[in-house]
């Protein structure tokens, strides 16, 4: 009787002890307040986050608005380049703080982590050599497309992320009989394009207009949006449960409220993709 006493006021006092250390885990936002650094995982394209190739300064509406927020955070904010089918493995680890790279909010996404609100419109481009556009348009079959594991674009082609309202033509009925082939990042897709390795590749709208300028060394590729794939909307992700999102939601909403967001998306080219 003494040995199950004992064993029973051992168990009393370890599950106390829990109970205390998870009562002094620090919320999110102390955290990130408490360590002065916001660390931000993406992956490089523009206009999101990328490399000015004549200044080498590391710029990007994500970029700038991120730095925005941190100066209100009064916290640092240091990027870390992750792989794009591990963000959420990146996330819950701790290695980064958020996942803000021009990512469309999915249910899968919401479910799993804390989503801000909608920030910018998306949709989903083809992005193929201007020589051979109508032939790869007018039938895919047989054709290899090229897409970044783990984002919208492969979500859309494999069925796995479902459709909406906003969808006319099914991506996964449409793409059934081409060839898919995954990629790094969404710059590595369309390089493939380039490359002449792949037909086609599927990419945020936002990427895709941000890489193929005029100005850019893919003149010979063009940008097609008429897939009526359907819309999706990007927002910024942290780990479930997180107080920061909503002190996020409070400061963006600052911004649109004083006119610093428009003016940062009109430096981007991105005025259409804000959400009126």
């Amino acid at each position: 009787m003494k040995r199950l006493l004992s064993l029973s006021l051992a168990l009393v006092l370890a599950l106390s002890l829990c109970a205390a250390a998870f009562a002094e885990e620090p919320g999110d936002l102390a955290y990130i307040t408490g360590k002065g650094t916001l660390v931000v995982g993406m992956t490089l394209f523009p206009p999101m986050n990328y490399y000015d190739q004549s200044t080498g300064e590391f710029v990007g509406f994500d970029t700038e608005l991120a730095l925005l927020v941190g100066e209100k955070l009064g916290v640092a904010v240091e990027f870390i380049e992750i792989s794009w089918d591990a963000k959420e493995i990146e996330l819950n680890s701790r290695n980064i703080d958020a996942i803000w790279n021009g990512m469309c909010i999915t249910e899968e996404r919401a479910a799993n982590m804390s989503m801000s609100d909608p920030y910018l419109k998306n949709s989903q481009a083809l992005v193929v050599k201007a020589d051979k556009a109508e032939a790869i348009l007018a039938d895919i079959k047989g054709k290899t497309v090229v897409a970044e594991a783990g984002s919208t674009g492969e979500g859309k082609l494999l069925g796995t992320i479902p459709d909406d309202e906003t969808t006319i033509v099914p991506p996964s009925e449409y793409f059934k009989e081409a060839n898919y082939v995954p990629a790094d990042s969404m710059a590595k897709a369309i390089l493939e394009v380039k490359a002449g390795a792949a037909d086609a590749a599927l990419v945020d709208s936002v990427a895709a207009l941000g890489i193929v300028t005029p100005e850019s060394d893919f003149t010979d590729l063009v940008v097609n949006l008429d897939n009526n794939f359907g819309d999706q909307f990007y927002g910024i992700a942290f780990r479930k449960g997180s107080d920061v999102t909503a002190k996020l939601n409070e400061i963006i909403a600052g911004f649109i409220e004083d006119g610093t967001f428009a003016e940062l998306a009109a430096k981007y080219n991105l005025g259409d993709a804000v959400i009126k």
